[in-house]
């Protein structure tokens, strides 16, 4: 399998800055280690998390820190994509915590600015065999706990036929907020009175966020130019695979996790 922790760590050796789009790596000792050959390189590496970069999201999070929504009290984060890879990335993949939540579990400690201490994690296998032959699920929801006592679910599936979807609500005591609401979110209302559905769903992510894809990499010029700071630093990484490897525990354990399980953040 193609693993970007040996170019970073190659690129640190050459004294060269990287850009990498998740995930550096599969496991902790191997993220671990492309981390700390940049840090001792004194190169640069910025993470892809290109949620980040997203203008709802990032209005999100104004919304957030400017305490527009009073206390946060829940959180709730769906990723569900139109059609599942194909059988033979899914042993390759890291399981659908590592692959697709990964994201959510980013952008929840992003936007918040808190982050996750217990997970409690499920999967289904009911749909293709190929999930089940590959040890992994087509479909997870995930409760977590956040340092403040916020509570947030995240919620993925590789089988969602209306178009892709991801959307972030969060709820506080004086407001409430939607991040990818709008007419192409393929969400259709029962409701005699309610909206038309999207006649044009979004049919993946490059369509869903090929703004912030270019707004990233406008950041990472801008970082190796010496003109801003590094936006989604690796570490980041780390710390969202880290929620990830708690939940697959927490799946396969049938039980909560704390995050004090999971390696070291050091």
């Amino acid at each position: 399998m193609f693993e970007p922790r040996l170019l970073i760590t190659r690129a640190a050796g050459a004294g060269l800055p990287a850009f990498c789009e998740k995930p550096i790596a599969l496991d902790l000792p191997g993220t671990l280690g492309a981390l700390r050959a940049a840090e001792q390189a004194g190169t640069e590496l910025q993470l892809g998390f290109m949620r980040r970069f997203d203008a709802g999201y990032r209005a999100a999070r104004e919304a957030v820190r400017s305490g527009r929504l009073g206390r946060l009290h829940t959180v709730r984060a769906v990723t569900s994509d139109p059609a599942p890879p194909p059988a033979a990335y899914l042993p390759l993949s890291g399981g659908l915590f590592k692959d697709c939540l990964v994201h959510d579990f980013d952008i929840l400690r992003w936007v918040t600015g808190r982050e996750v201490t217990e997970v409690y994690a499920t999967g289904s296998d009911t749909g293709p065999a190929m999930f089940r032959e590959a040890g992994d699920v087509d479909t997870a929801a995930a409760v977590l706990t956040l340092d403040d006592g916020t509570l947030a679910t995240a919620t993925a599936t590789r089988r969602n036929g209306a178009g892709y979807d991801v959307r972030m609500e969060l709820a506080g005591e004086r407001d409430q907020i939607a991040v990818g609401l709008d007419d192409r979110t393929p969400l259709a209302s029962v409701e005699p009175d309610g909206p038309d559905p999207a006649d044009k769903p979004w049919p993946g992510f490059l369509e869903r966020f090929a703004p912030a894809y270019e707004a990233e990499l406008d950041a990472f010029v801008r970082l190796v130019r010496g003109e801003a700071a590094n936006p989604c630093d690796g570490r980041e990484a780390l710390e969202a695979l880290r929620i990830a490897e708690a939940c697959e525990r927490s799946r396969r354990e049938r039980r909560p996790v704390r995050l004090e399980e999971i390696g070291s953040a050091g």
